[in-house]
């Protein structure tokens, strides 16, 4: 009998099994595909010699992570590459605003929009700098961060935190108004608040593209070497050098509970795996609590709050093997692991407000891959291994684009959407079409039948809107990865500090049940005493 059961073998599930088994737990992990790593896979399905990635490509917080940081990765074979600049966003016009991990590049990119943004550019950056650790700290650990937190409101106090505060939840639209005259500084805070689902006018905006932005500036956006599959690889082989199991092809059915408390798994063949100490489950938390844990094993008020969860936009993503470098109208894009398309704000504004009414978007603004660009192992020399990722509405109630998509995704309407997201690119990069040797097309549907935590095509497993975050994360009241069911533990992007590569849900969770465990072991005093030593570190 293991000590834990892992229920799902994406990136969040391995930090969690690993950590457990750096503690000296036996662990089994469950996967329902018939390979691990969730949304951080890739493959050779485009093209022969094209290395595609799945889902996730660019991993920002991955870098960041002081999760992933401490499990010394690159001792289990993953090595990491850059592409010569972080992110570009052209224009029609052939300008273009290029962020680079040398800040002194960026300004400069920035200048040629507005006189004195790049200096702007500096000022944000250097706030970063100051506040960087803290931030980070605050970011990655179980909620309430009480010692990171205060330690930033310390360091905050006097130096005009208030304002500080006032800036980052501000709608990244208001943001980059008060701080670029310019449209160059603006629209790289817009597209990396569009990295999740986040629109130009929607509050707290302007922080999470200011975050992303200056993770990009300080870390990059790299990739794995080889493809997003070498990640899992490394916390699969760290993972197994310690003892553990990964079992895939095992689909978890149900979360068996007795007395009130988690004691195990039971598979879609019937399997009934028991586990000594925990569960954590890397799944989405509709399906955590609206199928495998029972409704009389909930409270009410839980299952009325799944009522009003809210999912982040659904991805449409289509893959291509290009005969050629991309041909940007603006040269600069060239260099760019990551492109965002868009022309202007206005457009991301108005793309944004046609997902809100339900309609696919006409002129869908989509994050443009360059994988080759970022890792000359994924193609052939000469080729380049490219995708595009855009969203669109889950309930679609119509199409702003007048060819009739509607929503169902048949091989029909893939196509239809793939040749618009293909039409939207060749307005940045004339003669674009011309270069595809092979495409693939990823709807909604494909997206969770490969990943069942991408529901609907969800990527960040829930929206990242500020209802949704911290104490609201993924309903009000919780916030942490302990559930209503004791022994219990929700391990993924659906708790704190939600969605992106880095860990955190998972490393939460871990803690959280080997916290349970040793205080389990102490007596009524012991644990009177241990609460007051951890009430006494968060002061």
């Amino acid at each position: 009998m293991p000590d834990a059961v892992v229920i799902g073998a994406g990136p969040n599930g391995l930090v969690a099994a690993n950590l457990l088994a750096d503690a000296g737990w036996s662990v089994r992990v469950l996967e329902e595909q018939p390979e691990p790593g969730g949304a951080v896979r890739h493959d050779s399905g485009v093209a022969p010699g094209f290395v595609s990635d799945l889902f996730s490509s660019f991993y920002p917080l991955a870098a960041a992570s002081p999760v992933l940081a401490g499990m010394r990765l690159e001792d289990h074979g993953l090595r990491w590459a850059h592409a010569p600049h972080v992110l570009a966003h052209p224009l029609g016009d052939g300008t273009c605003a290029v962020l680079d991990r040398d800040v002194a590049v960026t300004a400069a990119s920035l200048d040629t929009f507005a006189a004195g943004d790049g200096a702007a550019w500096e000022r944000l950056h250097g706030v970063w700098d100051r506040y960087r650790a803290d931030i980070l700290d605050a970011l990655f650990t179980p909620f309430p961060p009480v010692r990171a937190a205060a330690r930033l409101a310390l360091r905050l106090r006097g130096a005009g935190g208030l304002r500080l505060a006032r800036t980052l939840v501000l709608p990244v639209r208001r943001m980059g108004a008060e701080e670029f005259r310019g449209e160059g500084g603006r629209l790289l805070l817009a597209g990396n608040a569009l990295h999740a689902d986040l629109a130009p006018e929607a509050a707290g905006s302007g922080g999470f593209g200011w975050l992303m932005s200056m993770l990009g500036q300080t870390y990059g956006f790299p990739v794995p070497v080889g493809g997003a599959g070498a990640l899992t690889a490394a916390l699969v082989h760290r993972l197994r050098s310690r003892g553990a199991t990964v079992s895939c092809g095992h689909r978890v059915e149900h979360v068996v509970v007795r007395d009130r408390r988690a004691v195990g798994v039971r598979t879609a063949g019937g399997e009934l795996i028991p586990a000594r100490r925990a569960v954590l489950a890397d799944v989405s938390v509709s399906a955590l609590y609206g199928a495998l844990v029972a409704p009389e094993d909930l409270p009410d008020q839980v299952l009325a709050d799944l009522r009003r969860f809210e999912w982040d936009f659904a991805t449409f993503k289509v893959d291509w093997a290009l005969d050629g470098p991309v041909p940007w109208r603006c040269a600069q894009a060239a260099g760019a692991g990551t492109v965002h398309l868009a022309d202007g704000l206005d457009e991301l504004t108005r793309f944004a407000a046609q997902i809100a009414m339900g309609r696919v978007p006409d002129r869908p603004f989509s994050l443009f891959g360059q994988m080759t660009t970022a890792d000359p192992t994924r193609s052939p020399r000469g080729t380049e291994s490219a995708w595009a990722y855009t969203h669109v509405p889950h309930d679609v109630r119509g199409d702003a684009g007048d060819e009739g998509i509607t929503g169902s995704w048949d091989a029909g309407e893939r196509e239809l959407m793939a040749d618009r997201v293909e039409r939207h690119v060749e307005r940045f990069a004339p003669g674009f079409r011309a270069l595809i040797r092979a495409r693939r097309v990823l709807a909604p549907p494909t997206l969770q039948a490969l990943d069942a935590n991408l529901t609907g095509g969800a990527i960040n497993g829930g929206t990242a809107a500020m209802h949704q975050q911290l104490v609201f994360r993924p309903v009000p009241g919780t916030g942490r990865p302990e559930t209503p069911v004791a022994g219990l533990y929700l391990a993924s992007a659906a708790a704190h500090p939600g969605g992106g590569v880095h860990g955190a849900p998972g490393a939460n969770a871990a803690h959280a049940a080997l916290r349970r465990h040793r205080l389990a072991g102490l007596t009524r005093a012991q644990r009177a005493l241990a609460r007051r030593d951890r009430a006494g570190d968060r002061r």
